[in-house]
């Protein structure tokens, strides 16, 4: 079997055999094939391109990119390129980031180091601080202890007097006045006796009697219980013709018998007024025990310096001086050199008695007349002859006014004196010829009368005791000669410049209507003369009280874009502090007699201390500003340098100090809210005080913008372009800024002005300016809004001023030229002008290169009206002829920031601004 299968297998496995060599043969084949068929291709393809040129190269590299010829190729190739270069910079990055991660580690980790170091400095600052501040605390507290008023103090009700004196003669203010009865915080009360309540009442002139009644009643100082008062007055005169007084011991008597004088008459005061030039002397040998006189006419052996006064007289009783018949201070000659007319009332010479003169005229009548007079009258009428100048001297009268004996005594009537007076440059002033009479109602009434028209008074006689003569300097409004020098007086009244004449009668002019002119002033003045000599504060001044109208405040304003255009002026650092008030009465209670002759010889200006009646105001030459009793303090100790204290206190020498905005309008509130919103975010601003000038209230819709600050809107009651400057009691800072509400200004701007105001306290700082001009073809005065190279006004609609300057514009300003603002609805900012500059004879100051401020798209203004600038042509010549000279100053003076630009027209390049 096993031959037959192997027989079998032999024959049938041949091709099996076969096949499975097939296979292998297949097998190497297909191996030589995929293994040595492309080396061997590969080393022929790169032995051709070896041998070849680069030209026949297949598959190396090919110069210019023949390989990506193809644009999906380039693509590519670009895309790969750039990711590289990509990779290539963020690898870059990745190292330089590393490395600056590195470096701000170690930085932190040092800066840790350092903030544990300052915070223990710090700590270490703070309590270093904390010990100077308490040590500085109690330095204060010994040396500048913190003063409240003291307590009242309330006379008694049972004063037993004063010790009486040696003699009533001898009396002073130290000697004979019971400053018990007025501490300085008293308020000054003053009780006034009825003339009714005692026996010489009846006598009394009725017109004197009504005239200082009604003073009295309108003074502030009056007061109706006499158990508080510091001061009594009792009226003696002038009494009615023909009327005479009781005997000395009788007069005694009934003063003896007033309720309150108290056995010796301590703090009263017998007040005697002289309306003629009459004898009325009554006091002469009446023994007034401390009670101290005020009356014209004295003896030098009844005159008590220090302690009587020496009054004017009462000749406006009732009435008010009308200002428009008073002649004009220019030209500054008249038609005279001097003139004088009077007689010469000889004495009696009656026999000497044994027994002492009971009346005044007695014992002035038994003195010889000095022999100046005839050489007076020798030499006056050589110069009249002379013809050198023109001069009138009359030295006998048709109608001699009654006078004193050895007097000169008055000519004519007042009406006819004042007309020779008006074409007088000076008006002579004789001394009655015995030298024992010191001042006379006579001599009184010729000063008095030359005042008013602008004729200087030249007096003749040092010896002569003028009105209030130990508080006025009366030689810078007078010239007073001693008679032995009547040789010279012409060569002295000639050698007076225009400038020096011109000075002397504007000063006489203010002493005039400050101190003499009405009932009210001669009141004033008598009252401030004794408050003064006691040193007592005057009150404060009057404001007027605010009826304020309710509003509503709808949403938070913004900032306007141009107004946060400031490239043009950078003012440094502002303030950010709430709003405050001016610091108020800081000396009122440190006013000594050292201020008394600064006080009471200067026309009333924002420098008054104590302001309530012009009668103490504050030199303005003097950078003293003392409005509400503040002053200039310096800052940084004076040590110069860098002047950053000054800048951080924005101008002027005081650190901290805010203004308020005034903003008049009328029945415009859509400008007005728009102003108001301008207004948002102004640096220095207290408040805004809207002077709602419409009878019609505003639309109780209406929103007012809320500008972070209160908005006190002020009901008036009437429509009246003066309640611009009223003194709102609501202003609460000297620095007003009195803006239209049509006015647009930049924030820049208004802090600018600011500054600059704070620097000139004294002065009316604004923008706009204007000027007045003379028509020779008209010889009158214009207004003139046309660019110029000077000014002599600037516009109140957008101007600084201290509030002072408000009450003098309310309260001391003629009334006619509030009368003449109100006829046209015009003319204020004139008349603000006209004020400040004839108080400080100083012209505005304008600041920045605009010449208008009216906003853009605002309705039109009552100024653009023809009518408007011929009305204002006759206020300028109205007022010229109020004040009687023209108070307005030119100046070429502008103040500008370094960085302002300013574009002048061709015409006006010689134009100086200076910075």
């Amino acid at each position: 079997m096993l031959r037959t299968g192997g027989g079998g297998g032999s024959t049938g496995g041949q091709p099996w055999v076969l096949r499975r060599v097939r296979l292998t043969w297949l097998s190497f084949m297909l191996f030589f094939i995929l293994v040595f068929f492309p080396l061997i291709a590969h080393y022929y393809l790169t032995t051709i391109d070896e041998n070849g040129g680069p030209d026949k190269r297949i598959f190396g590299p090919r110069p210019g990119g023949e390989l990506c010829e193809a644009k999906h190729v380039q693509d590519l190739c670009r895309i790969r390129e750039s990711v590289s270069e990509e990779l290539l910079q963020l690898e870059a990055k990745r190292q330089e980031l590393n490395g600056e991660i590195a470096r701000l580690n170690l930085r932190i980790e040092a800066c840790k180091r350092s903030i544990d170091s300052a915070k223990q400095d710090l700590l270490q600052l703070k309590n270093v601080i904390s010990q100077t501040e308490h040590s500085y605390k109690e330095l204060m507290a010994q040396n500048q202890p913190k003063l409240s008023l003291p307590v009242r103090l309330f006379p008694d009700k049972e004063d037993p007097g004063m010790p009486p004196p040696k003699s009533s003669r001898n009396c002073r203010l130290h000697s004979c006045f019971d400053y018990a009865r007025c501490p300085i915080t008293s308020g000054f009360p003053v009780y006034v006796y009825d003339p009714a309540s005692y026996p010489w009442g009846d006598l009394i002139d009725p017109l004197v009697k009504q005239a200082f009644l009604a003073a009295a009643k309108s003074n502030i100082y009056t007061t109706d219980n006499p158990s508080i008062a510091c001061l009594y007055l009792v009226l003696l005169g002038e009494l009615q013709e023909n009327s005479k007084f009781p005997p000395p011991s009788e007069l005694e008597k009934q003063l003896r018998a007033l309720p309150y004088w108290r056995n010796d008459g301590h703090n009263h005061v017998l007040v005697h007024f002289s309306r003629t030039s009459s004898v009325q002397n009554f006091l002469y040998n009446v023994s007034t025990g401390r009670a101290a006189v005020a009356q014209s006419t004295f003896l030098e052996q009844q005159y008590r310096q220090g302690f009587d006064l020496v009054v004017s007289p009462l000749v406006h009783a009732l009435s008010e001086p009308n200002f428009l018949e008073i002649p004009p201070q220019v030209p500054v000659k008249r038609k005279y050199l001097f003139t004088f007319q009077g007689e010469r009332v000889e004495s009696l010479r009656t026999s000497l008695r044994e027994t002492p003169p009971q009346y005044f005229e007695e014992e002035i009548e038994g003195d010889p007349p000095a022999d100046y007079d005839d050489r007076i009258i020798g030499t006056l009428k050589a110069v009249q002859d002379s013809r050198l100048d023109q001069v009138l001297v009359e030295f006998t009268c048709k109608s001699p006014q009654p006078s004193l004996p050895t007097e000169w005594s008055l000519c004519g009537t007042r009406e006819d004196r004042l007309e020779v007076l008006k074409a007088s440059t000076f008006a002579l002033v004789i001394a009655p010829g015995d030298g024992q009479v010191i001042a006379s109602a006579g001599c009184g009434m010729r000063l008095f009368e030359a005042l008013e028209v602008g004729a200087i008074p030249v007096v003749l006689g040092d010896h002569l005791r003028l009105p209030y003569h130990h508080l006025i300097r009366w030689s810078e409004a007078t010239i007073i000669v001693p008679k032995p020098r009547v040789t010279e007086l012409h060569f002295l009244l000639r050698s007076l410049s225009d400038n020096d004449l011109l000075a002397m009668r504007r000063q006489g002019r203010f002493l005039w209507e400050a101190y003499f002119s009405t009932s009210e002033n001669v009141l004033n003045t008598i009252l401030a003369s004794i408050r003064t000599s006691i040193q007592i504060p005057a009150a404060p001044i009057k404001e007027e009280p605010v009826v304020e109208i309710p509003h509503k405040a709808g949403k938070i304003a913004g900032t306007d874009a141009n107004l946060a255009d400031n490239a043009d002026l950078d003012l440094g650092p502002v303030e950010t502090e709430p709003p405050y008030a001016s610091p108020r009465f800081l000396r009122n209670f440190t006013y000594t007699a050292s201020d008394i002759y600064r006080t009471w010889n200067r026309a009333p200006g924002p420098f008054h201390l104590f302001p309530h009646t012009p009668l103490d105001p504050v030199l303005p030459s003097e950078a003293k500003f003392l409005g509400s009793g503040t002053g200039f303090r310096p800052i940084g100790g004076g040590t110069g340098g860098s002047g950053k204290e000054f800048q951080a206190a924005l101008g002027g020498n005081m650190p901290r100090e805010q203004f308020t905005v005034v903003m008049l309008t009328y029945e415009r509130e859509e400008v007005l809210m728009n102003s108001l919103e301008r207004l948002n975010g102004l640096p220095y601003l207290n408040k805004v005080v809207v002077v709602w000038n419409s009878p019609k209230p505003p639309s109780e819709d209406l929103l007012w913008p809320d500008i972070g600050l209160p908005i006190v809107v002020v009901h008036t009651d009437k429509n009246s372009l003066n309640n611009r400057f009223l003194p709102w009691d609501a202003v609460e800072t000297e620095a007003i800024l009195s803006i239209d509400d049509d006015a647009h200004l930049r924030h820049d701007e208004i802090m600018f002005g600011f500054r600059v105001w704070r620097e000139a306290r004294d002065r009316i700082v604004g923008f706009p300016g204007r000027y007045h001009a003379w028509d020779l073809n008209h010889q009158s005065w214009l207004y003139n809004s046309n660019y110029s190279c000077e000014l002599s006004m600037v516009l109140t609609g957008a101007a600084f001023f201290h509030k002072y300057y408000a009450y003098l514009y309310s309260y001391v300003m003629p009334q006619a030229i509030r009368d003449m603002v109100d006829e046209y609805i015009n003319c204020e900012d004139i008349a603000m002008n006209f004020l400040v500059s004839h108080i400080t004879r100083k012209p505005p100051i304008k600041v920045t290169s605009r010449w208008t401020f009216r906003c853009p798209g605002c309705p039109q203004a009552l100024s653009h009206d023809d009518s408007h600038f011929h009305e204002r042509h006759k206020c300028i010549n109205f007022f010229v002829r109020v004040y009687g000279y023209m108070p307005l100053l030119y100046t070429q003076f502008r103040v500008d920031s370094v960085l302002f630009k300013t574009r002048l027209p061709h015409d006006k390049t010689k134009c100086f601004k200076f910075i």
